[in-house]
């Protein structure tokens, strides 16, 4: 097994470090806000429902972690405006952005492309993959500044098999491996900044549980058993490696 999947974090290794977490209210998003802050982050929790963020706000209060920031937002309907906002409230309130983890995930149901709509491909593609490069775009003067910032952007393994009555949410998935590759290649100029997108494959997730709820839960890992890769390519550990996609259950 690659190091990076089963990384041992050093205790409050994420000490001072201001990390942006989407999809934040549960799942993947809400596991590792509260990995980071057991770390010494400072989380600042991105999620369209107020009351699932409350539950990962209160979470990391209860671990004695770093007072974390909630910002509700729903990335099938932000703005440029708000996305530019919310740098100047980051640049405000925290002086820095060390990181930020795209977790936010845009799906709407299975079904034959002859019944899917428009719309419905229009908000997927929003909100895994357009809404996260303008959110990036518009962080990124706070990233440059930072000594060691990383992007991760989380993926799906749908992206890269097509199958069918996937659909938009397979293309739309598919795109982040190119806005990735992009990014990471204008970026190499600078050497503390880095973007990587990881495909957390067939896991316990909210999502997978949703989508295949005739397969065993028992036969897959937890979503814990992503928690090191995460924190390994949030981390310094992964400093000079970016434009990487990591596959962590490929099967």
């Amino acid at each position: 097994m690659e190091s990076w999947k089963n990384y041992q974090a050093q205790a409050k290794s994420m000490q001072d470090r201001v990390i942006l977490v989407t999809g934040a209210g549960q799942g993947i998003g809400a596991m590792a806000a509260v990995e980071l802050a057991k770390l010494g982050a400072t989380v600042i929790l991105v999620g369209r429902n107020e009351k699932k963020l409350s539950r990962t706000y209160d979470a990391i209060e209860s671990i004695g972690g770093p007072q974390p920031a909630a910002i509700p937002m729903d990335l099938a309907k932000v703005g440029e405006a708000e996305l530019t906002q919310m740098g100047v409230l980051i640049q405000k309130e925290f002086g820095r952005l060390d990181g930020i983890l795209h977790c936010a995930n845009g799906f709407n149901h299975l079904s034959p492309l002859t019944n899917q709509k428009l719309d419905e491909w229009v908000d997927m593609f929003r909100v895994n993959v357009a809404a996260p490069f303008a959110m990036t775009r518009a962080l990124l003067p706070l990233l440059q500044t930072a000594p060691d910032a990383a992007v991760l952007v989380i993926g799906e393994s749908h992206g890269f098999e097509p199958r069918a009555y996937w659909g938009g949410f397979s293309v739309s998935k598919s795109a982040q491996q190119n806005w990735v590759q992009i990014a990471a290649s204008e970026w190499d100029k600078f050497s503390n900044l880095r973007i990587n997108l990881l495909v957390p494959g067939p896991i316990q997730s909210p999502f997978r549980l949703a989508t295949h709820p005739a397969e065993s839960k028992d036969t897959l890992p937890e979503t814990s058993a992503i928690m090191p890769a995460i924190l390994y390519w949030l981390g310094q550990a992964s400093q000079g490696q970016s434009g990487q996609t990591l596959f962590f259950n490929k099967k």
